[in-house]
């Protein structure tokens, strides 16, 4: 189900990732797996994990990063290392095996980037600070939209029918189908240093309409969106090479959101190759304090 609903919403024009789909994919058949297994609570948690690092590392080819986050995402401020090998395992094997039927890992190669002085690591920390402030934004949205919905439509049908309506709507207005679907392509313009000012701001609308009207997908992809754009905006603003900017803010909104700041360094480095990852931490590192 959740994986047409996902298809249905992309197929429409939905503001939303594909990732979420991947999580819940990977994870509830792996819990699947452990219950036919006999596995006992704490095994089964550990398998569902694994699944969930599997499905986020085939769909990113991040497998280090898709490891630590099904680790780190289950419960705030407690990491499971018992699952570290097992979740490795699995999303070492699903990038390989989504490789193999013609998957490709995700990297983007920024043009220019700063070296590290005071004047770059002052701009990194007032980044992070800008980052966690739009991720409170784009947290609150998300979660009060849902809300308004049901207060006011609470037949989830008229739920929908408003929601698309509202998407069409937002589309034709803005004349632009940057903000429909996942919205990939927007995001390799701003890492190379192009993004309009508002469009940060119209993706977090798009996506909590989507979503709150009970379309399907995920936040992550729409995160990395909302940051990557935000930061190359911001990233002119506090002269920060804007692709540079970019990519700070992309990693650096995603740990705010998602309060995974291990998950959020590795992606940097998966994502950047590591070039200046000193940056990213100290970014990253205020976003999620």
């Amino acid at each position: 189900l959740i994986f047409i609903a996902t298809v249905l919403t992309h197929l429409t024009g939905g503001s939303s990732g594909r990732e979420g789909a991947a999580l819940q994919l990977g994870g509830s058949i792996s819990s699947k797996i452990g219950r036919v297994m006999g596995l006992d609570d704490k095994d089964e948690r550990i398998i569902t994990m694994c699944g969930m690092a599997a499905g986020f590392s085939a769909l990113f080819g991040t497998p280090i990063t898709a490891a630590v986050f099904a680790m780190e995402v289950v419960s705030v401020g407690v990491m499971y290392y018992a699952a570290i090998v097992p979740c490795t395992l699995g999303a070492v094997i699903a990038k390989l095996t989504a490789e193999q039927i013609g998957g490709e890992a995700t990297f983007f190669a920024l043009p220019e980037i700063p070296q590290i002085d005071a004047l770059s690591i002052a701009k990194a920390l007032a980044m992070g600070v800008l980052c966690a402030l739009l991720s409170a934004i784009f947290c609150y949205v998300i979660h009060k939209t849902p809300k308004l919905y049901a207060k006011y439509l609470p037949d989830p049908v008229q739920r929908a029918a408003a929601g698309g309506f509202f998407v069409i709507l937002l589309t034709l207005f803005v004349q632009s189908r940057d903000y429909n679907g996942a919205g990939m392509e927007v995001i390799e313009r701003a890492l190379q240093g192009e993004a309009s000012s508002g469009a940060f701001a119209l993706k977090i609308l798009f996506t909590a309409i989507t979503l709150g009207a009970g379309f399907k997908g995920g936040e992550i992809v729409p995160v990395f969106f909302t940051g990557a754009t935000f930061g190359c905006v911001a990233g002119g603003v506090l002269r920060l090479p804007a692709s540079f900017g970019a990519a700070l803010g992309m990693t650096a909104v995603f740990c705010g959101v998602t309060n995974c700041p291990m998950s959020s360094i590795l992606l940097a480095y998966e994502l950047f190759g590591g070039e200046q990852l000193g940056l990213f931490v100290l970014c990253i590192a205020v976003a999620y304090t």
